[in-house]
C-alpha cells in the first residue's frame, strides 16, 4: 500500500481556492508518485479583505491548529497569505512556531506552513531577488505585501492591486486574464513572476501559459504553498503542470 499523507488546512471561511487548488496540485502529482493525500480543514470568519477583519480572523488560527491536530494531520498549510503579511515584518516565523506548539501540545506535533512564508521559501528556492507580482487586493494592502517581501531581501519591481475587498468576487475573477495583466507589468528585469500573491486568488490554470508568455518562472500562493507542505513531508516537491517551481527541478 502507498503512504497516506494527512493535509491539513486552516483557511479563511469565505476561501473556496486553496481547498481546489492544493488538492489539483497533490492528484496530479499522485498520477505519477506513489503517495496518496487527503485532505481536511478548519476554517476562520472572514467575508472582506480589511484589516479590521484580517487581525480578527488571524486570531482564531489557534483553535483551527488544535481542530487540525486533533484529526492527526501530518502537516498543516496557514492558507491566508496577506492575514499574516499585515501583521508585520518577518510574522510568517511567529506563526508557524505558536501553531506547531499547539500541536504539539495537543499530543500531535505537526509541522506548520504559512502561504506568506511559503512566498518567500518559493521565490527563494527560484532564486528570484527580483519578481512582478499580480494581487486581488486593496492598494494599501498590495502595499504591505510589497513591504513584507522587501523585508525578506525581495524586491518586487512592478506589481497589479485589482481592488476587489470581497473575497467571494477575488475567487470569482477569471484566471484566464492573469496572463495579460502580467504581461502589462514592468517585468523584463524580473527573475520571477508571481501570478497570485492570494490564496483566494484562483490561478492554477494559467500558470503555464503564463511561463511560455513571460519567458520566466511564474508562481502563485498555492503553487509555494504546496512545494513547501510536500517538504516538510519530506516528500520530493514536484507535481505535473505547475510550472517551473514544481516540475521536479527543486525538489
Amino acid at each position: 500500500m502507498p503512504p497516506t499523507y494527512r493535509i491539513g488546512q486552516i483557511v479563511p471561511s469565505s476561501n473556496v481556492t486553496m481547498e481546489t487548488e492544493v488538492p489539483a496540485l497533490l492528484r496530479a502529482r499522485e498520477a505519477v508518485a506513489p503517495e496518496r493525500f487527503t485532505f481536511h480543514s478548519s476554517r476562520m470568519r472572514m467575508t472582506r479583505v480589511t484589516p479590521e477583519q484580517l487581525r480578527a480572523m488571524d486570531a482564531e488560527s489557534d483553535r483551527c491548529a488544535l481542530e487540525l491536530s486533533d484529526a492527526r494531520v501530518d502537516v498543516i498549510g496557514y492558507a491566508c497569505l496577506v492575514a499574516v503579511m499585515a501583521t508585520g515584518p518577518g510574522y510568517h516565523r511567529e506563526a508557524e512556531r505558536r501553531l506547531h506548539r499547539r500541536t504539539v501540545g495537543n499530543g500531535a506535533p505537526a509541522p506548520v506552513v504559512t502561504s506568506a512564508g511559503a512566498l518567500v521559501a518559493g521565490l527563494q528556492t527560484l532564486g528570484a531577488r527580483r519578481v512582478a507580482m499580480v494581487t486581488p487586493y486593496m492598494r494599501p494592502l498590495a502595499r504591505t505585501v510589497v513591504g513584507y517581501l522587501a523585508e525578506e531581501g525581495i524586491e518586487v519591481l512592478d506589481h497589479a492591486a485589482l481592488e476587489i475587498a470581497d473575497n467571494l468576487d477575488v475567487a470569482a475573477h477569471d484566471p484566464a486574464k492573469l496572463p495579460g495583466i502580467a504581461k502589462g507589468l514592468a517585468h523584463t528585469e524580473a527573475d520571477a513572476v508571481v501570478l497570485s500573491a492570494c490564496v483566494q486568488l484562483p490561478s492554477l490554470t494559467a500558470v503555464e501559459e503564463a511561463e511560455q508568455l513571460l519567458g520566466k518562472p511564474v508562481v502563485s500562493a498555492s503553487i509555494c504553498t504546496t512545494h513547501q507542505l510536500l517538504r516538510a513531508l519530506g516528500l520530493p516537491a514536484f507535481a505535473p503542470g505547475a510550472g517551473r517551481l514544481l516540475s521536479g527541478e527543486y525538489p
